[in-house]
Formats: structure tokens, C-alpha cells, sequence
């Protein structure tokens, strides 16, 4: 296949997948009351592009998937100031969103396909997961009521109930966002596995995948 072929293949696999992605984002098992939700696996279809078209076009596609997922979530950043709508939409959605293109990034370092997709999509949606500990911590926390706050800590750390300032925003950050992007991060691990384990030759070889 000559690159200008590969490249419309791309720019075809990857629109696909980026809007199966958005489908599937819309598809919530869990939906939490101020943001954020386990879905159907909606970060695995870029993440696969990432893995088989490479870092530069999973980078570009995870970027395409970070403003769909913005323009479906502006009704989130209403009523909000405009610093803290600019910080969302860097830390929520751009940022978020574009780092699952780091999930081919260990295709060529280690050649069990299935362990390093695997491995490849976890370093992804932790990158996502700090995004968001980020987000919660310097822009959402200063919305919350410090009791809410130790509350929710104290479910989950209950020495560190009795934290105030700083310390409790990003506890309470790492906590609250944890409580759908751990699930998430393992349901779409094991999907990954499976995946890549008993379709990953199909799916590689399709088009001469970059190699």
C-alpha cells in the first residue's frame, strides 16, 4: 500500500472509530451527579486506532474525539467563569481526550500484541485519570462544601477526613474521580485483552496497519 493510500485508510478508520467512540460515550452504566460516568468502553476505539495507526494519528484522533466529547458536554460549563470554563476545557476534554493517543506506544517495544495494548490503553487512561484528579482539584473543588468534601474522603481514607484546604481538594479529586475512571480503566483493560487476543491479527493486517 503507497502512503497515499495508507493515509485515506487512516483518515477513514480512524472517523469510524472516533465516532463509535462518541456513540459508545453516550451509552452510560453509571452517571455521576457532578461529572463524569463509566460508559461502554467509549476510549477503546481510539485507543485501537492509536495502536494501529500509531502515536501521530492516535494523538490526532484522541484530539477529534476531545472536541466531539466538548460539544456534547457544554452544557456542564454553564453558569461557570470564564477562567474555569477555559481550564475545563483544556483539563476535561483537550487534554483528557487527546492523551488515549498514547496507547500504541508500546506496539513496537514489546511484541506480545496483546500485553502491550493492554499495557498501552492503562498509560492512557491514567494519563486521562491525572487530567481529571487535575481538573477536580484546582477548578471543581472550590464549588464543593468542605463537608461534602471530607465525606467523601472519609469513605475511602478515613484518616484524612479531618484534611482541609489544598490537601482535602485533591484528595477529594483523586477520590471522586476514582470512583468511575478505576472501573472504567478496568473494564476497558480487560476488553482490550480480549480484543487484541483473539481479533488482533484481523485487525493489524487490515490495510497493512503500520508495522
Amino acid at each position: 500500500m503507497n502512503a497515499r493510500s495508507a493515509r485515506t485508510l487512516n483518515l477513514v478508520t480512524g472517523g469510524v472509530l472516533v465516532a463509535l467512540g462518541t456513540a459508545l460515550s453516550f451509552i452510560k452504566v453509571f452517571d455521576l451527579p457532578y461529572g463524569g460516568s463509566i460508559t461502554l468502553c467509549s476510549m477503546l476505539p481510539v485507543m485501537l486506532f492509536a495502536y494501529r495507526a500509531g502515536t501521530k494519528w492516535g494523538l490526532g484522533a484522541g484530539f477529534v474525539f476531545s472536541v466531539l466529547e466538548l460539544l456534547f458536554g457544554l452544557d456542564a460549563l454553564k453558569g461557570i467563569s470564564g477562567a474555569t470554563v477555559a481550564g475545563s476545557i483544556f483539563l476535561d476534554y483537550l487534554l483528557a481526550f487527546t492523551v488515549l493517543g498514547l496507547a500504541g506506544i508500546l506496539r513496537h517495544k514489546i511484541q506480545n500484541d496483546p500485553l502491550a495494548f493492554t499495557l498501552g490503553c492503562l498509560i492512557a487512561m491514567l494519563a486521562r485519570y491525572i487530567a481529571s484528579i487535575l481538573s477536580g482539584w484546582l477548578l471543581w473543588a472550590q464549588f464543593m462544601e468542605v463537608s461534602y468534601m471530607q465525606e467523601l474522603v472519609a469513605a475511602f481514607f478515613p484518616g484524612l477526613s479531618s484534611l482541609t484546604g489544598n490537601q482535602l481538594a485533591i484528595i477529594y479529586s483523586t477520590c471522586y474521580n476514582g470512583t468511575y475512571m478505576l472501573p472504567e480503566i478496568l473494564i476497558t483493560c480487560v476488553a482490550a485483552f480480549l480484543l487484541m487476543q483473539f481479533a488482533g491479527k484481523q485487525i493489524l493486517s487490515l490495510g497493512n496497519g503500520e508495522k
